[in-house]
């Protein structure tokens, strides 16, 4: 089981960034929330603000916890600890991604998800629409 953290990052008018996975990534081009690893002796919170503006160029500040979801893909296990999260400041740049974008809450179910990113979608949207 691999431990990540993600972070939801919802702009003030209310819209969510997501992020589509490289070409050269596992689940290429799936959309997911941005995030990565927990390194050892590292705490989650810490994982989501590292992860944040080493992927992003992006400084965030953490609003809320939402509860990690466990999943099983073919070839690897990941629990997924997501972050409610608002930006306090930098650059947005995307260094690993191969795009990103703002979504209105009601148009994310729309996207193309990493298939454990998608309980995660549902669980922000049921606690915030």
């Amino acid at each position: 089981m691999i431990d990540v953290c993600c972070a939801i990052i919802v702009r003030e008018d209310g819209c969510v960034f997501v992020a589509q996975r490289a070409a050269n990534q596992s689940l290429p081009f799936k959309f997911e929330f941005p995030g990565g690893k927990l390194e050892a002796n590292e705490s989650p919170r810490d994982c989501v603000l590292r992860e944040v503006k080493e992927e992003l160029n992006l400084d965030i500040c953490i609003v809320s916890e939402q509860m990690p979801v466990s999943y099983n893909y073919p070839a690897f296990s990941i629990k997924l600890i997501p972050f409610v999260c608002r930006i306090t400041g930098g650059t947005l740049v995307l260094k690993e991604h191969h795009s990103g974008k703002w979504v209105a809450p009601k148009n994310l179910l729309d996207l193309d998800w990493a298939a454990a990113d998608v309980p995660v979608v549902k669980a922000y949207l049921a606690a915030n629409l």
